[in-house]
């Protein structure tokens, strides 16, 4: 490699309703800093029929094939001539869900357009972190993990011991698993076994970060097929090497082990210990810095609204992760559009939220109430949403959307509230995300209820934050 060759990365964040890839290089005479040369996002489309039928309509499962074809297209998008000095490659992607695949059969490499890809072949549907099948009765049935993460409907080992009961039969197909961003990585690299970072090991549940290890025996003592999980790595090291070029990236560059999306995006914009990353997209995920040397009690507690996810270097963070975000706007909108084509009226989705947010912003108050967790909560999976205090005189959309935006803010704060926050030492919180970033009342109502200093406009972006690790990891080489 030729001295004054660029040395760019690329990230790639695997979503759930959408893919991204970014291509990153240190800023010139500041390697502290980076620059985004490009980027792009492909919508996943990725939604498909369960493939196991006693999952009933609770299943929420994802084409890996369409998955890949949004990759493909991110990738076809970006410019060629970076992409051939890409000299490594971050991953991350959505955490919990788990996707089984056959060992040497998982995917066939082909001559695509203009450059070799790669097709998912005897690969399962994603069954993914929204899946619902695990009930409450189901899920009190399973052995307790010895881990401060409880399990969870939606969870890779949660999903695995209910595949295990009711379509054991699906699962002799495969013989190894993992989250969606560690078959990317394995797919890449060429690898027999997958590779999977403690971030996405801990989201699946049964794996205790202080000994980095899956609860082999309490797994092996309730039948669960423990060969199906993946080996660990340490999350910013290398799973391996490309085995093919691919869209102009040289064969032979290096890979790093799978992130978890929460942890990259936090990575992509946490300036300083003392910031709080707010995310508000499809979900919303509040995250602080641990202080270091913080570990959670080994013992899990599934009424807990905040749990402690690995994130770099045996540091913590701690999450208040609720399952009511965008979605329930999205839900509400949804809403509104049947009622009026029942009415015999077509009205499109960008006009209701535009309508919807310019009608709240004029509305600055309510005394009308909604608790919005119409996807319950992990920690309250039985919680359905409600409207309470309703008058006739607050019954205006203005009214009902300030109420909603407001309910989903005060829903977080009642799991990490701004007092909690401050005795870990937040001073400041980051703002992003697709939700937040397009609705200035979902912005009022969180500087209302946390009252730090805000930032907003940085995009929390887990591609940028998957490459950035190893942006740093490289550059952290070269000085040493």
């Amino acid at each position: 490699m030729a001295m004054n060759a660029r040395s760019i990365t690329l990230g790639i964040d695997l979503g759930t309703t959408s893919v991204k890839a970014a291509l990153l290089e240190a800023a010139p005479g500041e390697p502290s800093r980076f620059v985004v040369l490009a980027s792009c996002a492909r919508a996943a489309r990725a939604e498909a029929v369960t493939q196991s039928a006693a999952a009933g309509p609770q299943g929420q499962e994802q084409d890996v094939s369409r998955t890949i074809q949004a990759l493909h297209e991110c990738l076809a998008a970006l410019p060629r001539q970076q992409l051939r000095e890409v000299r490594a490659i971050g991953v991350s992607g959505q955490m919990h869900g788990v996707v089984f695949w056959k060992t040497g059969q998982g995917c066939e490499w082909t001559e695509g357009e203009a450059t070799p890809v790669f097709e998912p072949r005897v690969v399962s549907h994603l069954v993914t972190w929204q899946d619902g099948r695990c009930s409450s009765e189901f899920l009190a049935s399973l052995p307790q993990p010895e881990s401060h993460l409880s399990v969870a409907t939606g969870f890779g080992c949660s999903t695995i011991f209910w595949l295990l009961k009711n379509s054991p039969e699906f699962l002799k197909s495969y013989d190894v698993a993992g989250t969606i961003q560690d078959y990317v990585v394995a797919t890449l690299c060429g690898l027999p076994r997958p590779l999977m970072s403690d971030q996405n090991a801990a989201s699946w549940g049964y794996f205790n970060t202080q000994s980095q290890s899956w609860n082999l025996e309490t797994l092996k003592a309730s039948g669960f097929p423990v060969h199906l999980l993946p080996d660990i790595a340490e999350p910013g090291s290398v799973a391996g090497r490309t085995s093919h070029a691919w869209f102009e990236i040289p064969k032979g560059t290096e890979v790093g082990v799978a992130l978890g999306d929460l942890q990259a995006s936090v990575y992509s914009c946490m300036a300083q210990r003392t910031d709080a990353v707010l995310n508000i997209s499809t979900s919303v995920q509040l995250a602080a810095s641990m202080p270091s040397g913080f570990q959670p009690v080994q013992t899990p507690d599934p009424l807990a609204p905040v749990a402690y996810f690995p994130y770099f270097d045996r540091t913590y963070l701690g999450v208040a992760a609720s399952l009511n975000g965008g979605n329930v706007l999205a839900t509400f909108v949804h809403m509104l559009i049947q009622w009026m084509a029942d009415l015999g009226l077509e009205v499109e989705e960008s006009t209701v939220y535009s309508h919807m947010i310019q009608a709240a912003a004029q509305q600055e108050d309510t005394c009308l109430t909604i608790t919005p967790t119409v996807l319950g909560e992990r920690h309250l999976p039985d919680q359905l949403a409600s409207v309470t205090r309703i008058s006739s005189s607050g019954l205006s959309l203005g009214h009902v959307t300030r109420a909603l935006c407001r309910g989903i803010v005060q829903n977080l704060h009642s799991m990490l509230s701004f007092q909690q926050l401050k005795e870990w030492g937040v001073e400041r919180v980051i703002g992003s995300g697709s939700a937040l970033s397009r609705n200035e009342v979902l912005k009022q109502e969180v500087q209302r209820a946390f009252p730090f200093p805000w930032s907003f406009g940085q995009d929390v972006d887990a591609a940028v934050g998957a490459a950035l690790v190893m942006l740093r990891r490289n550059l952290n080489q070269k000085e040493a």
